[in-house]
């Protein structure tokens, strides 16, 4: 009895679920939540707004470098193993920020949960993964939302809050308690699995892949803003493209690479994750510019434009509620298509003279954005990995979620550059390419249409019979999460 008490019995897949949300959702909140603090941070330390910059452009580096490596760490060292070592420097690092004396603590800790952060997301989807069989995965609709789209949404609001009511050390303090908690459950309730890969590291795919991703990002994220011909920007888009192509060209001939790119080639993975970059562009882009157009058709405040786009979380909850039922019925093809059409339909709309100015308008359409796009999301990461084994999980989410990060850097550099990298100071500014940008995202996500139309028609079906250690029927999600409750 006292050995129950001290290692109580949590059923795996209810731990997978509960361990993946905490910790994505810490993941995803910090990848937005700074932005409002920026200025509040670079005053505390006595700092230009420039130097403050480098509290996110180190955090979204590092996760960019961290994000190759995942795949093979994973099978490697084992998916429990190197998620929880993440989770558990993420959570770290945290408390190093909050507590952090000077401007170049905080960045080097921002680094280490931005690379901590680039581990988490690909091995928590892949143990996610492997714990749900394909005709399963459509539950979990409810848990994919939440980290991946909602989090990022409520970062600004939510930053906004703390630092003006708290102080912009809780921003970072927050994440402690959760990510202990996570961590303790982890231990005792996650299953672990040792892939292990075939053949040696690929020690020049890994020199060629990491820095090409840290490089790109960082000129994607200052190239608009500080100019494409500034040095340090110029050299690293021109070495990160040199590196890329060299990084592809390797990875393809290379028996035992660090990415295995050849998982592109399979129909519906390969357009999965074609379409994860272009909505991941087309969301990331408009969220981007609308605010800054809020602000230039109605003269609103920074934290008023910020709320504008909160609608799209609702929207988005919406979403994951419905998807489950819908998938089922409709079949990915079918789901995926009208939804980004419409998404399409409405971004263009917000680039409509006179919409930005109505701000009830503006809400139902970030509404909208949520409820339709959400729907395409949620479907394509449901359904995009029905033809992935169990043995290459690991690397086609690696692959996956570089393909999303990469494209949502891509729509906000579009953005920037149709606008001229110049941000919003007074209400009379022009507003007008700022309306062109949305329509830039519009464009965005009618393409994704065309690629959607690659996916399958069915949805998973289950097998006709379960082995090795499949639930019996009725032992699903919805159980599992029922004894959690019901002890």
């Amino acid at each position: 009895m006292s050995g129950l008490l001290i290692r109580p019995r949590i059923r795996p897949r209810v731990a997978v679920v509960l361990v993946y949300t905490a910790a994505m959702c810490m993941n995803g909140l910090d990848s937005t939540i700074v932005n409002p603090a920026l200025y509040t941070i670079a005053g505390d330390f006595g700092r230009p707004l420039s130097a403050a910059n480098t509290v996110e452009t180190a955090f979204l580096v590092a996760l960019a470098v961290g994000l190759p490596v995942a795949g093979w760490l994973g099978d490697r060292f084992g998916t429990k193993r190197v998620f929880l070592g993440s989770l558990t420097a993420f959570t770290v690092a945290s408390a190093v920020c909050g507590l952090a004396p000077d401007l170049n603590t905080l960045v080097v800790a921002r680094a280490v949960q931005g690379l901590a952060g680039g581990l988490l997301t690909p091995v928590g989807m892949t143990l996610l993964f492997r714990a749900f069989p394909p005709h399963e995965r459509m539950k979990l609709a409810k848990v994919l939302i939440v980290p991946t789209a909602l989090m990022p949404a409520l970062g600004p609001p939510l930053g906004g809050l703390l630092t003006e009511h708290l102080s912009w050390h809780w921003l970072f303090f927050v994440n402690v308690p959760i990510g202990t908690a996570a961590v303790l459950l982890g231990v005792f309730g996650l299953r672990e699995h040792v892939e292990g890969p075939e053949g040696k590291f690929d020690v020049l795919g890994f020199w060629l892949a990491t820095p090409a991703l840290g490089l790109l990002t960082y000129a994607l994220g200052f190239g608009p803003s500080q100019g494409w011909t500034r040095p340090a920007v110029a050299v690293s888009a021109a070495l990160g493209a040199v590196l890329l192509v060299a990084a592809v060209l390797h990875q393809v001939r290379a028996k035992t690479p660090l990415l295995r790119l050849r998982l592109l080639a399979d129909r519906v993975y390969g357009s999965a994750s074609a379409l994860a970059g272009v909505t991941a562009a087309g969301l990331m882009g408009v969220l981007f510019v609308f605010p800054l157009l809020y602000q230039a058709s109605l003269g609103a405040s920074a934290l008023d434009a910020g709320l504008s786009v909160f609608p799209e979380a609702v929207g988005l909850i919406l979403a994951s509620q419905v998807v489950d039922r819908l998938l089922p019925k409709l079949g990915p093809r079918l789901l995926t298509v009208p939804a980004l059409l419409v998404a399409a339909a409405v971004f263009a709309t917000l680039a409509i003279p006179g919409v930005a100015e109505n701000a009830w308008s503006v809400r139902g359409l970030m509404f909208l954005i949520g409820l339709v796009l959400g729907t395409a999301v949620l479907t394509v990461q449901i359904s995009g990995f029905e033809s992935i084994g169990p043995a290459d999980m690991g690397q086609a989410m690696g692959l996956f979620q570089i393909v999303r990060t990469l494209g949502g850097a891509l729509g906000i550099a579009a953005c920037a550059a149709v606008i001229g990298g110049g941000h919003v100071t007074e209400a009379a500014a022009d507003p007008g390419p700022y309306r062109t940008a949305v329509w830039v995202t519009a464009a965005l996500v009618a393409a994704g249409a065309l690629i959607a139309l690659r996916l399958p028609r069915e949805a998973p079906q289950p097998p006709p019979f379960d082995d090795e250690e499949e639930a019996p029927p009725g032992e699903g999600l919805a159980a599992d999460e029922a004894r959690a409750v019901n002890g």
